[in-house]
């Protein structure tokens, strides 16, 4: 789907299946306390209150009630800024100080979780004028985006848009509630409510709940093999300088990033903005043998995609063909465990289109993975054909720069798509003859 959803494909080991949900967006303890040790710091934006207060509109300055709520913003901002700081600084109480004691319960949690995953840029941004709550003499709701990074100190950060509440009258507000963000694009964020155990290893962070702390060492040896060989399919610059994992249970699989994927899905990323994606696993879809191919998979979606996707259901194979391959890291053909699936939707009436290969959220098993099968061996055949460089150039001309399969076929590899689609479907369908 358009900027939307990347169906997962099957595996014969476990019961779900591989996904990438493309959207925008933008954890409560670690394996140790030696994971929070040498926690990188950064200087707070203490000047956004200032900006934020020269950015207001000069409109509306003589209503009392517009004069209110500007005096009550400036007086969030800096509320705001100083609990950045405390957060940057890992000054908990500092953190909590700007919060009514109903509050500190939820906000102890973010903030270990964000201390957990190496929190390095937090800002704060208010957006517009807080507005009175109904009903509730002296409370008020601030729309915030906070811009955060994790482990670089120096990287284009991810914003997320919450709403936060406080009550005004004494000597400063004070913050009331941080609501979960709700974004159509992407839900809520597992550092926003789950409680979270974090290894963090030299190219990869693999966070999930305490109940799950015991998968966290095998998980991130998988996550460290499969960075390298994502780094590979990097197409329009470096590598991420660092993969972010979730692993979930059942009930935050349900709830992370807004739940609501198809039943058959092991795995996925999402954009958060900046560049980046995360990537979040089903702890109910991994095999015991470990996890690696499907965090080749997905890490290769974080290295390889946009920021702002692909573009759309027609190119829907040549995502997730690639991300396939990475997955199969070079196995030959005949060990790749989709070839039954692929055998059962080329012999079962697919009409030979590539661009018709993404399956519905409702589409049976062996349909879903037999699609992913028909990608990955278009993918192959492309690579066996010209090479990995000039496949990865293909790649990087249809998904990044939005280019046509034709003018992108004519110009990278130097023939008509309409010819060279008809070869890759010729080499599927005797492949899984």
């Amino acid at each position: 789907m358009t900027d939307g959803v990347d169906e997962p494909r099957p595996r014969p080991r476990w019961p779900l299946w591989t996904a990438l949900a493309v959207v925008l967006a933008v954890l409560t303890c670690g394996v140790s306390a030696a994971l929070l040790a040498g926690l990188p710091h950064r200087t707070a934006d203490r000047g956004a209150a200032d900006r934020a207060a020269a950015d207001r509109p000069a409109a509306g300055r003589g209503d009392p009630a517009t004069a209110t709520a500007r005096r009550v913003g400036d007086q969030l901002s800096a509320q705001l800024d100083r609990q950045a700081g405390a957060l940057l600084d890992g000054d908990r109480s500092g953190f909590l100080a700007v919060a009514d004691p109903a509050a500190r319960a939820d906000l102890s949690r973010r903030f270990a979780a964000l201390r957990a995953l190496r929190v390095t840029v937090w800002r704060a941004e208010p957006g517009g004028l807080p507005t009175p709550v109904a009903g509730r003499a002296g409370e008020w709701r601030q729309l915030v985006t906070f811009r955060y990074c994790f482990l670089a100190p120096d990287c284009a950060p991810s914003p997320v848009l919450v709403g936060t509440r406080w009550r005004a009258g004494g000597a400063a507000p004070l913050l009331l509630a941080v609501e979960e963000s709700r974004s159509a694009q992407a839900g809520v964020r597992p550092w926003e409510v789950s409680e979270l155990a974090v290894a963090v290893g030299p190219r990869t962070t693999v966070a999930t709940t305490p109940a799950l702390r015991g998968k966290l060492p095998g998980l991130l040896a998988d996550a460290e093999a499969a960075a390298k060989v994502a780094d590979r399919y990097a197409v329009a610059g470096p590598p991420p300088g660092h993969y972010q994992i979730f692993y979930a249970g059942r009930a935050e699989w349900r709830r992370w990033y807004g739940g609501g994927r198809p039943k058959w899905t092991a795995g996925y990323a999402v954009t958060v903005g900046g560049g980046h994606h995360e990537v979040v696993l089903n702890a109910d879809a991994l095999p015991a043998a470990g996890a690696g191919e499907l965090l080749r998979h997905e890490l290769t979606h974080a290295a390889s995609l946009p920021d702002r996707g692909h573009p759309g259901k027609q190119t829907w194979w040549l995502v997730e063909g690639l991300a396939e391959y990475a997955g199969a890291d070079g196995a030959q053909v005949s060990r790749y465990e989709g070839l039954d699936e692929a055998a059962e939707l080329v012999a079962g009436g697919w009409n030979g289109r590539l661009d018709a290969l993404a399956p519905a959220d409702a589409a049976p098993a062996d349909q879903v993975g037999g699609s992913y099968g028909v990608g990955y061996l278009a993918v192959r055949h492309l690579v066996d054909r010209y090479g990995e460089q000039r496949m990865l150039d293909f790649f990087r001309a249809v998904v990044h720069d939005r280019r046509s399969l034709d003018d992108a076929s004519e110009q990278v590899l130097g023939d008509p798509w309409t010819a060279l689609h008809d070869e890759c479907v010729g080499y599927v369908r005797a492949t899984v003859r």
